[in-house]
């Protein structure tokens, strides 16, 4: 072999190669530190850059870079100060939005806040040829506007638009129909349209959802809020389904979810699983539905009103829907009857990768293993509200698909608690990679003593989990069979506490107000060496509750593990007492002591924090107590504030040394109209950003 000369430099490599390597680089900071290597790296690193977000001040957009002509994708709704009007902090708000144009010529996908319509009239001429577009707005639409008016100039002047997302942007449902009935040409090269609004509590009547279909008949993909319930004017039944699979035959993607599903209410665990009401929905129609979109990849159908005996017609999404790879469902029942472990329903969808059964109350263990035999190619399996099912019908589903299944959230389930729902895990362990548990802390025994609910198993008798452990590694033949062997209780010293989750790299958690997270590593989940990021959701109401016993939620028990660098802890599902609180019980300001004491112990480079909520008043506020603790994150670079602040406590972030990027964001709906005088004003927000990139601080790195 020729010897390779020890002179060889990689700039020798030829820029067009070289290009293409900066082109795969996709992480911002590696790319932003790639360009401080020399000028012809800095060069060619801003040349290469294809997405591109904006943050800073609103104030200096006259300072708007020139380097990145390249950029194809800009997204312009995280300036500051956060949900203020783009353009008008400028005299002249034409001039700016030229601006844009000039130092970003490249652009065909937009992510934009809209506080009013004059902002999409200044900036969509600017970039004719926009194909993707998002719309982003907290704040009430003005009831003075004429209805459609918000989307009137970027149809106006996006010829080319083919994907349009207003799923976090408020306005009337009765806006978009309108507005797309009266541009026919955008409404036909429409591909995506999603249309599922997260900012409002109210969904798109039949006749709402037809107009749009019947106007976007080259829609790709479709995602949509709607009212399933034959009670309201409007609903979605069976002839809405069947003229919207007429009117988009080429769909790839249906995502239609009643509104009232993304309330995220817990379910009472309690109760049966079933409505009141059942939905107008037939076995016939879903089959014809199905016959319809023969293109189908994705579906999802969350219509929070009973569906009974669904399995015959979701028997027929296999061979209707061949190309079928992700599915969810929502209050659907019946869905595999897993008679002798025999795959039925929804377990002859051999090709599903992804599958979500949500609020199924007759979903059984026999169930599960049917669905483990039938669908060998689940990646992603999500069971939430199904009350029959236990730990034992898990511990099977997640042996039988043990090379394939790497995503796994159990939540709102009767009979499991953390421990239960840990276990469950264990043969997959060494190779899962995301996964969500809630954090309930009753007796394992008392979590398997509800398992009498369950068909699977029968009174009086127990399940080794140990013994069927050992038995399906020595004999892979049994998996088949199924032994018949039954629970019996764990041992105190937690049977598969030692193992180590290897591969996980992503942990969910919901917990209640009042609860600890300190069990967590005790539970099972004390040695994950790869996890760098935990999303944890508080929920409950503290006006139920005592003052905290303990100081601390327990945050400081995740310093176990080691790479944990990013965390979103999200509290805006506990309501209390924003002012003071009636003797006897705390204010929210203690509560958020309670949730952050500890985290300063945690060596974090991104927090994302959704403060409590004082509904009565619709406030988000930070708290004293809270930005104390925040202050003393020493490591940490990027935080989040999805709440309102007081400018004399947004102040005290500036002792941490590693600080490089806040922001306050107002992102629920209602976003306050009128910040008062002890929030963050846009003359708050400019001040504490020129003591942030003041040079007066020192940045380690």
């Amino acid at each position: 072999m020729a010897r390779t000369s020890s002179y060889v430099h990689f700039h020798d490599i030829p820029d067009v190669v070289l290009a293409i390597i900066f082109s795969l680089v996709v992480d911002t900071r590696t790319r932003n530190v790639m360009s401080l290597v020399c000028l012809k790296w800095y060069l060619l690193e801003r040349s290469t850059r294809k997405s591109l977000t904006l943050r800073g001040n609103i104030r200096d957009l006259f300072l708007l870079p020139t380097c990145f002509r390249a950029v194809t994708h800009l997204d312009l709704s995280l300036l500051s100060p956060w949900g203020h009007p783009l353009l008008d902090s400028s005299p002249n708000p034409l001039l700016l939005a030229q601006l844009f144009r000039h130092a970003f010529p490249s652009v065909v996908s937009l992510v934009v806040y809209i506080r009013n319509p004059s902002t999409l009239h200044l900036l969509a001429p600017q970039w004719p040829n926009l194909r993707h577009v998002k719309l982003i707005r907290w704040h009430q639409r003005l009831p003075t506007e004429p209805l459609g008016s918000d989307f009137t100039a970027l149809f106006e002047h996006s010829g080319m638009l083919s994907s349009l997302d207003v799923s976090l942007f408020h306005s009337w449902t009765e806006d978009l129909p309108l507005a797309i009935e009266a541009y026919p040409l955008i409404a036909a090269s429409l591909s995506h349209l999603n249309i599922l609004k997260h900012s409002s509590a109210e969904g798109f009547k039949s006749h709402e959802l037809l107009a749009i279909t019947a106007s976007c008949p080259n829609l790709r993909k479709l995602l949509a809020t709607c009212i399933f319930d034959h009670r309201f004017f409007g609903f979605v039944g069976d002839q809405t389904l069947l003229a919207l699979a007429s009117n988009c035959p080429c769909l790839s993607l249906l995502h239609l979810v009643d509104a009232t599903s993304l309330s995220n209410v817990r379910p009472d665990p309690n109760d049966e699983g079933y409505t009141s009401e059942d939905a107008s929905i037939s076995h016939t129609t879903l089959g014809d539905v199905f016959s319809g979109l023969p293109l189908l990849e994705e579906l999802v159908l969350d219509v929070c009103y009973n569906v009974k005996d669904a399995w015959p017609a979701l028997e027929l999404l296999n061979s209707r829907c061949p190309r079928l790879k992700a599915l969810k469902l929502g209050q659907f029942h019946g869905i595999c009857r897993g008679i002798d472990a025999r795959p039925d329903g929804i377990a002859l969808c051999q090709g599903l990768e992804s599958l979500s059964i949500k609020n199924s109350a007759d979903l059984t263990d026999k169930a599960l293993e049917a669905i483990s035999l039938g669908c060998p190619r689940l990646s992603k399996f999500e069971v939430l509200g199904c009350k029959k099912i236990t730990g034992k019908g898990m511990w099977e589903l997640t042996h039988a698909l043990r090379k394939t299944l790497v995503h796994v959230k159990i939540s709102f389930c009767k009979n499991f608690n953390a421990v239960s729902s840990l276990q469950a895990m264990e043969p997959i362990r060494d190779r899962i990679e995301r996964l969500h548990i809630d954090c309930v802390w009753g007796t394992f025994n008392n979590s398997e003593n509800q398992t009498g609910s369950s068909s699977s198993q029968e009174p009086g008798e127990s399940y080794n989990l140990q013994a069927r452990k050992i038995d399906m590694i020595k004999e892979e033949k049994r998996l088949k069979k199924k032994s018949k062997s039954h629970f019996h209780d764990v041992d105190d010293d937690n049977l598969f506490s030692s193992r180590t989750w290897s591969k996980l790299h992503n942990l969910s958690l919901w917990i209640g107000v009042g609860e600890l997270l300190t069990p967590l590593s005790l539970a099972g989940l004390d040695d994950c060496p790869i996890l760098e990021e935990i999303e944890i959701k508080i929920e409950g109401d503290s006006r139920n509750q005592q003052r905290p016993c303990m100081d601390s939620v327990g945050l400081r028990s995740l310093a176990c593990y080691p790479r944990l660098s990013r965390m979103l802890l999200d509290c805006s599902g506990v309501i209390g007492y924003a002012l003071t609180a009636p003797p006897g019980q705390a204010d929210l300001s203690l509560w958020e002591r309670f949730f952050l004491n500890g985290i300063e112990i945690l060596n974090l480079k991104e927090l994302n924090y959704w403060p409590a909520q004082d509904m009565d008043v619709n406030q988000r506020s930070l708290f004293l107590p809270a930005v104390a603790l925040l202050a003393q994150c020493r490591s940490l670079r990027k935080l989040f504030i999805h709440g309102t602040a007081n400018e004399h406590f947004m102040m005290f972030l500036l002792r941490i040394p590693t600080l490089r990027d806040v922001q306050v964001r107002e992102d629920y709906y209602p976003a306050p109209e009128n910040d008062t005088s002890t929030e963050m004003r846009v003359e708050s927000c400019r001040r504490f950003e020129d003591a942030l990139n003041s040079s007066n601080r020192h940045i380690p790195d």
